[in-house]
């Protein structure tokens, strides 16, 4: 007996011991970033076969041999409607901001879109606002609504939103609703889904959810996107999901949640609409081309002066594009650089562009909601408040809800909004969209708007952040070891 105890238990040791070497080795290998890989060797070298499984199931980027292959196919078509819309986006950059074109050529370089003038662009800076002009783009739509977000949540507005929907399809509008696996699975397995369907909208789950499945793809990959196209003429972009902050998440205790979108009318137009069929092509299997044939999507004259850059960003983009160009970004600033983000959680390159900024003289700014519906988050985050603070950035927890808009300004001159997070989620998993907009009056009203935020916010000073107790501290830098992986 006593011998086949020592044979198992060594058996075990040697096997957690290949299989910790064997994924340690395979790791440092991926060339990650020096924090992901460090925290992903601490999982995996501190959690006997569990860190392993981990690893295994949330550590690379797997999306699937069936998703990359209808991936693949698309490149060619991809291609050569990038190079058409080229030819449509000449801009004299010295009449614009002439700081503002090396990163629209990293931009067009990294993606391959171009910046498209000629743009109108609305601010919606509340929700209710949202809600009221998308019903009525949706009741005045006479060919295709799409629609895709990480969050649908029945209830007020979002309800009114589904009945406009259900009246489009009864005229003969073509209605497509994709959502999240994860993000919507209440609304998925709910009745108002099946009520839709019944109607004649199409439902399409994006990135299926599973336990079977994660044997084979990266579950917690998502798609972080919210876009609406209306006939290839109006869209919308931003950081709200299809949810009525009064019906959301009112248990805990964060208040309600504050987002801003963008009304899109113009050349732009076009490449967001193509972006949502290039989403729901990968789901279906459907080719690309019949989707853009099928939805009529045709170039879109110029009927404003707003020069605008999509950069869509995921797993099977250009790895850490958006995370290179929120850097060049930040690098870009040369007065003021003012950041609002629910989740701040960034690397070590982010930080030190921060405190570079602040250093050189930038007046930076970075408003975080005062309460988070995070608890990892939020102690991961408060890690870093304090070296910022000492390198002079000026950090402001928002009391008004959970503030949730993503938005940059940077000099008066350009601004930035769309889905992404400043967290190594939103940098290098999800599936995120961002409006790079060259434009000084639309930065003004965004920076306003940001200002606002500021009235209902409360500085976190260096003498009142250091009186912060010993739990406090402990959780937040036993929070930063994870930072890496949230």
């Amino acid at each position: 007996m006593t011998n086949v105890y020592w044979i198992l238990t060594s058996v075990l040791f040697l096997a957690d011991l290949t299989i910790r070497i064997s994924l340690s080795i395979r790791v440092v290998m991926r060339k990650k970033e020096p924090s992901v890989t460090l925290a992903w060797l601490v999982v995996i070298l501190l959690l006997p076969f569990l860190g392993a499984i981990i690893y295994l199931l949330f550590g690379e980027n797997r999306l699937g041999e069936r998703r990359a292959r209808r991936a693949a196919a698309d490149i060619p078509l991809i291609l050569r409607w990038a190079e058409k819309l080229r030819r449509r986006s000449f801009i004299d950059w010295n009449t614009i901001n002439p700081e503002c074109e090396p990163l629209r050529r990293q931009i067009d370089s990294a993606i391959g879109i171009p910046t498209m003038p000629g743009n109108t662009l609305s601010l919606i800076e509340t929700s209710t606002d949202f809600f009221r002009r998308l019903i009525s783009d949706i009741e005045q739509a006479r060919s295709t609504c799409f629609l895709e977000f990480y969050i649908f949540h029945s209830g007020g507005h979002a309800d009114q939103v589904c009945a406009a929907l259900k009246k489009a399809v009864a005229r003969g509008v073509r209605c497509k609703l994709l959502v999240d696996s994860i993000g919507s699975k209440d609304f998925l397995g709910g009745r108002q889904c099946r009520e839709l369907q019944a109607a004649g909208v199409e439902v399409l789950e994006c990135l299926p959810a599973g336990l079977l499945r994660a044997l084979f793809v990266r579950i917690d990959l998502r798609n972080h996107r919210k876009i609406v196209t209306i006939d290839n003429t109006i869209a919308y972009t931003g950081s709200h999901n299809l949810v009525d902050p009064r019906y959301f998440k009112q248990d805990e205790g964060v208040g309600q949640w504050i987002d801003i979108m963008v009304r899109v009318q113009g050349p732009v137009v076009e490449i967001l609409t193509a972006s949502f069929l290039y989403d729901w092509a990968l789901e279906t299997g459907q080719p690309l081309e019949d989707l853009i044939l099928e939805a009529r999507v045709q170039p879109i004259p110029k009927i404003g002066d707003i020069p605008v850059q999509l950069a869509p960003s995921g797993p099977g983009y250009a790895e850490g594009t958006i995370h290179n160009l929120l850097l060049t970004t930040i690098y870009a600033a040369r007065r003021e650089l003012i950041l609002t983000t629910p989740y701040f959680v960034p690397d070590n390159a982010i930080l030190v562009a921060l405190k570079s900024a602040a250093q050189r003289g930038v007046d930076v700014t970075i408003i975080v909601p005062e309460k988070n519906d995070s608890r990892l988050v939020h102690y991961a985050s408060r890690a870093r408040y304090g070296e910022l603070i000492e390198a002079g950035v000026r950090i402001v927890a928002f009391t008004r809800g959970l503030l949730h808009a993503k938005s940059i300004t940077v000099d008066d001159d350009f601004c930035l909004i769309g889905s992404v997070n400043l967290d190594m989620r939103s940098f290098w998993l999800n599936f995120e969209m961002t409006l790079f907009v060259y434009n000084r009056d639309f930065t003004a009203g965004l920076r306003q708007l940001q200002q606002e935020y500021l009235q209902s916010s409360i500085p976190l000073n260096k003498i009142v952040f250091r009186r912060r107790s010993f739990q406090e501290r402990f959780l937040e830098n036993m929070a930063l070891l994870v930072g890496p992986l949230l």
